[in-house]
């Protein structure tokens, strides 16, 4: 029994190592595939504690401009939506992700803890749209023992009607850092037929 069980290991890695076959490449392509989703996709699960650890950017509602964008002349542009929030230019400097995201981008997050959360901090959250929505809170309130949620996207010129009390069941979780830039492209591509004219391609500031 152990020289079959040692065969078919060493079969079974030639054929995943070695074997630059058609067959071989499928081969590969399956194992890796069964090892993100049942056990690399599990564990990230299990370490950052929500159900949703990756997240792709899907929209342009984050966007501050390119690498070189000056965030002073961004700040100009964007500061009188959050006067009304009495959220600062000193203040906003020390939010996480200060500088926002772009479409395509992928992001890590973590369990959103609503003791925990501030505002500044970027939640993604069910809003009955297509796909959860990733914003910034600008807003926390708190009623009837419970804490609700305002955000708005940094590059858009005002709020949604479903951002403006988001309950605490409907977070997905909280944006830690930006992992893969653009690398989500790699599956927007497929879809951005679907979308409207206005939301395709590549991001612009507002």
């Amino acid at each position: 029994m152990n020289k079959k069980i040692k065969k078919s290991l060493e079969y079974f890695w030639n054929v995943l190592w070695k074997d630059e076959s058609l067959k071989g490449w499928i081969f590969s392509v399956i194992i890796l595939f069964l090892l993100i989703k049942f056990i690399f996709f599990p564990f990230l699960n299990l370490l950052t504690g929500t159900s949703l650890p990756l997240a792709i950017v899907e929209s342009c509602s984050m966007y501050h401009g390119e690498i070189l964008q000056n965030y002073n002349s961004w700040w100009q542009e964007h500061e009188n939506k959050y006067d009304e929030f009495n959220i600062k230019k000193q203040e906003f400097k020390t939010f996480p992700l200060k500088n926002g995201f772009n479409k395509g981008d992928i992001l890590l997050l973590t369990r959103a803890n609503p003791e925990k959360l501030k505002i500044g901090d970027i939640i993604i959250f069910n809003a009955n749209q297509a796909n959860p929505v990733i914003h910034r809170i600008i807003k926390i309130t708190k009623q009837g023992g419970k804490k609700y949620f305002s955000t708005i996207g940094d590059n858009n010129n005002g709020q949604h009607e479903f951002e403006k009390k988001i309950s605490e069941e409907e977070l997905v979780g909280k944006a830690m850092v930006k992992i893969a830039p653009y690398i989500g492209w790699l599956k927007l591509i497929f879809f951005e037929n679907k979308r409207s004219f206005y939301e395709r391609g590549f991001c612009r500031v507002k």
